[in-house]
């Protein structure tokens, strides 16, 4: 998995579709960028108001209710940023520019698979400045209640171990524990789609949310079965899930992970709550290039060891 150089994409590549969340059309561009740029969100401007600019790493977190929501001082840049982030991570791209013009990044299937195609589409290719990894020396790990997740050293690249225990009879105990390339995410977790509770819906939109949500986005439950007409993908979809959600919510390191993370019964606060432990402590981690002795390199990009407590809000698939 490990690369030496770090890549960016050939060309641009675009897809249309609505906000789960906010029902709004939303176009997304992703866009090639030189190296050292990281993913950076861009917000078009528009009814007057000027284009804003965010690098996606742990800092621009503002909100984890129900989804990974980047901003600044000004307020939300865009939503629902995991599973763009999770294909962007998984396949390896370090630079890319991701222009969206609404406030949510297009749910499409309720996956990453479209944005994997739109990578695949635009082409990876490899520039020559070196990659920097963030090397995890020492287990660092956040509880809340039943809930935990943790980062474990893990020279040999990014593994993630993900485990939920729902009280249902369709879900229940289940666990996905795979390492993650390229090739690993394509096939056992870009298509596992986002999930819900029927019995939720009247309750999340009346708090303003799942607005857009609908059997082409999101994989439904009632109490006894899958309500989708073409059914589940996997046998074990919803941890699946869980799982490209952690990829995505861990891209937001601000580079690619040497680290096991292990996530039981968590979702987003609990990812992000994790990497800002594990930032806070400078003796935590360090940055390495692929062949060279672990060392602090330092940059416009490193992370500041004082980070805000994650605040924690509801959690939802």
């Amino acid at each position: 998995m490990k690369s030496g150089k770090q890549t960016t994409l050939r060309d641009d590549a675009s897809l249309s579709g609505i906000g789960v969340h906010s029902n709004l059309p939303v176009t997304l561009t992703l866009r090639p960028a030189e190296a050292d740029t990281g993913i950076t969100f861009i917000r078009t401007g528009s009814n007057g108001q000027p284009r804003r600019e965010i690098r996606a790493d742990v800092r621009a977190v503002t909100a984890t209710e129900f989804a990974t929501v980047l901003g600044d001082s000004h307020g939300p840049l865009c939503s629902t940023s995991e599973h763009v982030l999770a294909a962007i991570s998984a396949l390896g791209v370090d630079n890319v520019i991701v222009e969206i013009d609404g406030p949510e990044v297009p749910i499409m299937d309720g996956s990453a698979d479209a944005f994997v195609a739109a990578i695949d589409k635009a082409g990876i290719v490899t520039l020559d400045e070196p990659r920097r990894y963030i090397k995890v020396l020492k287990p660092v790990r956040v509880v809340r209640g039943d809930a935990y997740g943790e980062l474990l050293p893990n020279d040999r690249g990014l593994r993630v171990e993900t485990e939920i225990n729902f009280d249902h009879p369709l879900i229940g105990h289940q666990i996905c524990a795979m390492d993650i390339d390229a090739n690993s995410f394509r096939r056992e977790l870009s298509r596992a789609r986002t999930f819900g509770f029927m019995k939720d819906v009247a309750k999340l939109w009346s708090a303003g949310y799942a607005l857009g949500a609908n059997f082409d986005n999101t994989l439904v439950i009632s109490e006894e079965r899958v309500l989708n007409p073409d059914g589940m993908r996997f046998a074990d979809e919803f941890v699946r899930h869980k799982a490209l959600d952690g990829v995505g919510d861990l891209a937001l390191a601000g580079a690619p992970l040497l680290a096991t993370y292990r996530s039981v019964r968590g979702g987003h606060k609990i990812n992000h709550a994790v990497l800002c432990a594990l930032m806070a402590d400078p003796t935590a981690w360090t940055y390495v290039t692929v062949g060279n002795t672990p060392r602090r390199v330092r940059g416009h990009a490193d992370i500041p060891a004082s980070l805000p407590a994650p605040t924690y809000g509801p959690d939802v698939s």
